[in-house]
């Protein structure tokens, strides 16, 4: 990676005002996890955007953008993967939510992570995949990133 892409991606990284959550907008597991988060994000704290659109090559690198067997969280702190991202996800959602992630952090990155990755390894044979990427509802349009 040039150090002027470095430069760009830390740039965005900085200027993240809500935490986005980027995900395999062809994969039906993955559009009904945002359905998920966003349906239960009462407090409008998520910005959504899909690893094949236009926010997710500003902000995250090819190999990110590639490898669609995880989601992506970017928060002001930073980047977070599989589970890493899933527990953060859960913790800034109302309710029972953060408790949940809670115990989802207590089981070890390695643990977890191989559940995760056998799951998204089999994601569009189990859950299906989209010819395109989901378009917003009109309740969606702020908050889903192109």
């Amino acid at each position: 990676m040039s150090t002027a892409t470095a430069d760009r991606m830390n740039e965005a990284t900085k200027r993240v005002d809500h935490p986005i959550l980027f995900f395999d907008g062809l994969c039906g597991l993955c559009n009904s996890s945002v359905d998920f988060v966003m349906k239960r994000d009462t407090r409008d704290v998520f910005r959504y955007a899909p690893l094949q659109g236009e926010t997710a090559a500003e902000h995250l690198s090819a190999k990110d953008r590639e490898d669609l067997d995880s989601v992506v969280l970017q928060t002001p702190d930073g980047l977070y993967r599989h589970t890493s991202a899933v527990v953060r996800i859960l913790w800034k959602l109302p309710g029972v939510w953060p408790f949940l992630g809670t115990l989802l952090w207590l089981i070890p990155r390695p643990i977890r992570n191989v559940g995760y990755r056998l799951v998204a390894k089999n994601r569009y044979r189990f859950f299906g995949k989209k010819e395109t990427c989901r378009l917003p509802t009109p309740e969606e349009i702020g908050r889903l990133l192109p």
